[in-house]
């Protein structure tokens, strides 16, 4: 048995614990994956609240981010959807940085991206712009980063990622 849900920031907390307590009654590890949604700013605010509830309980999750999907979609002048690449990057920051405070663990992040260079997302260093989103909008469904957001985007989490290892082998040494 497996589970996941998405946990956006007006889930009410005792009935999330509910559910994972139904859903992983022994509370096994790696069978209920949090995902979170939220955008960066309620991120910093209801997720220390989320993890805090979760972890009371002693309930055994694995947290992922979506900053895909976090409130962070928008509707460009052109009327295609979109996000902003800056939007992403904030919510995964916001997502290690709250993780980190907490003392808990990430687990994933879930992205859109493919390796072509669409213009599906705004921003990055290449400054895809509103204007540029007709050029190469290829997407059927939500919208992707491109290989150079995705680039730019991993290097970010692996340098954090990076910290975080070193810091723990810092306290593991003493």
């Amino acid at each position: 048995m497996f589970g996941s849900c998405d946990a956006a920031y007006h889930w009410d907390l005792v009935e999330l614990v509910k559910l994972i307590e139904i859903l992983n009654p022994e509370n096994k590890p790696g069978r209920i994956m949090i995902i979170t949604r939220m955008g960066a700013e309620n991120m910093r605010v209801k997720l220390p609240h989320l993890i805090r509830t979760v972890h009371g309980a002693r309930q055994i999750v694995t947290w992922v981010s979506d900053p895909m999907h976090g409130n962070n979609t928008i509707k460009a002048p052109c009327g295609l959807k979109t996000h902003h690449f800056d939007s992403i990057l904030s919510e995964v920051r916001a997502f290690f940085d709250v993780q980190d405070q907490e003392g808990s663990h990430l687990g994933g992040i879930h992205l859109e991206m493919t390796r072509q260079n669409v213009t599906e997302c705004i921003g990055g260093s290449r400054t895809v712009t509103f204007d540029d989103l007709g050029s190469r909008y290829h997407t059927h469904c939500d919208p992707r980063l491109n290989a150079s957001q995705s680039l730019e985007l991993a290097f970010v989490i692996a340098e954090r990622l990076r910290k975080k290892r070193i810091k723990s082998q810092q306290a593991f040494a003493v």
